[in-house]
C-alpha cells in the first residue's frame, strides 16, 4: 500500500501485491532481494540474516509523452560498465508520465555507485 502525508492529512495512492520497484536496487546490491524476502515473508519461510554483496545504487527510467511503440537503444552500451544492470518493466504504452524500467549498478561506495548507474542511463536511449 502506498500513502503520502502531506501536511495534517494521509493521502491514499495505490495497492500493489508485490513490492514496489524501488526495491529493485537489492537485486543487485545483497543476496536475498526485497522479492525473495517478500515471497519468503508470505510464504512463512525463515528469513536468513540478509548480507550486502556490495554498495549499490538504482535510476528509474522515466519518459514523458505519448506513444504505443517504445523502443530502447544503446542497451549494449550502457551494460559495458561492469557491475551494471537493467530492468525493464515491459510496459506497451505511455501517455504522459511513465516509469518503464531501472538502471542497477554495484561499486566500493554509493557514491561510485550512483557515478556508475548515471553513466550508464546516458547511454540509453529510448524513443517514442
Amino acid at each position: 500500500m502506498e500513502m503520502f502525508v502531506c501536511g495534517d492529512e494521509v493521502i491514499f495512492n495505490e495497492v500493489s501485491p508485490r513490492p514496489h520497484d524501488t526495491g529493485m536496487v537489492t537485486l543487485i546490491s545483497q543476496e536475498l532481494s526485497e522479492f525473495a524476502l517478500h515471497a519468503r515473508a508470505i510464504l512463512g519461510l525463515p528469513i536468513p540474516e540478509i548480507t550486502l554483496i556490495s554498495p549499490s545504487a538504482s535510476k528509474a527510467i522515466v519518459v514523458e509523452g505519448k506513444s504505443k511503440n517504445i523502443q530502447f537503444g544503446g542497451i549494449d552500451k550502457a551494460l559495458v560498465e561492469p557491475h551494471t544492470n537493467i530492468r525493464l518493466f515491459g510496459k506497451g504504452e505511455v501517455n504522459g508520465h511513465r516509469r518503464l524500467g531501472v538502471m542497477l549498478a554495484r561499486d566500493i561506495s554509493v557514491e561510485k555507485a550512483l557515478e556508475k548507474v548515471k553513466r550508464a542511463y546516458e547511454k540509453l536511449e529510448v524513443k517514442l
